[in-house]
């Protein structure tokens, strides 16, 4: 009988080891929004490519691509066409186009008609593993640029997926990367709108 009681309490700290290291899911950062700026003003945005820190080398194209989708979708702004951008990219000069100057924003801005430039930096694409468990995980940062003065009007980040405590339990695959990074950008689009 002693030892089945040792028995279960072991069992019960290693369930409570595992829960709390093992939550994942969306996680919320930081948004901040300048208080003496008219978003109601910005009408064309050009987004940038993304700084990628992670590990997959198309991670921020993707990233990039699907945000500009999903803000096109929500009918709120127009986004300029990639090949835009890239032409603006190029007659402005821009040193690094993921991390522009407040002069470079400006200049751009005005040479392809935007009203705000948005930048992006991709930290984290990919799987994560953890034992037999994998699962996607994105972590996310982006800002807004207004484009009469260069100045960051809007800063946001994201982080979705992970390894979840039933993913380590059963040693299965989290939700894909698809999903998990539609859900991080429509977090940051929804904290752009409010």
């Amino acid at each position: 009988m002693k030892q089945e009681v040792m028995w279960l309490m072991k069992c019960v700290a290693a369930m409570c080891v595992i829960m709390v290291s093992g939550c994942s899911g969306g996680r919320h950062l930081d948004v901040w929004h300048d208080s003496t700026m008219d978003f109601a003003s910005v009408k064309t945005v050009a987004v940038l490519p993304f700084a990628n820190l992670s590990q997959l080398q198309q991670a921020g194209s993707r990233v990039r691509d699907t945000f500009m989708v999903r803000l096109m979708a929500t009918e709120g702004v127009y986004v300029l066409p990639p090949g835009e951008v890239a032409r603006g990219i190029a007659r402005a000069g821009l040193g690094d186009p993921s991390a522009p100057s407040q002069e470079e924003a400006v200049k751009f801005c005005s040479l392809i008609k935007a009203d705000a430039v948005i930048t992006g930096v991709v930290r984290e694409y990919g799987d994560a593993r953890s034992g037999s468990a994998v699962a996607g995980i994105i972590a996310i940062s982006m800002n807004m640029l207004e484009g009469q003065t260069g100045r960051v009007v809007w800063t946001s980040s994201a982080e979705e997926g992970g390894i979840s405590m039933k993913d380590r339990l059963l040693g299965s695959s989290g939700k894909p990367m698809n999903d998990i990074t539609e859900k991080a950008i429509d977090d940051i689009i929804d904290k752009l709108f409010k």
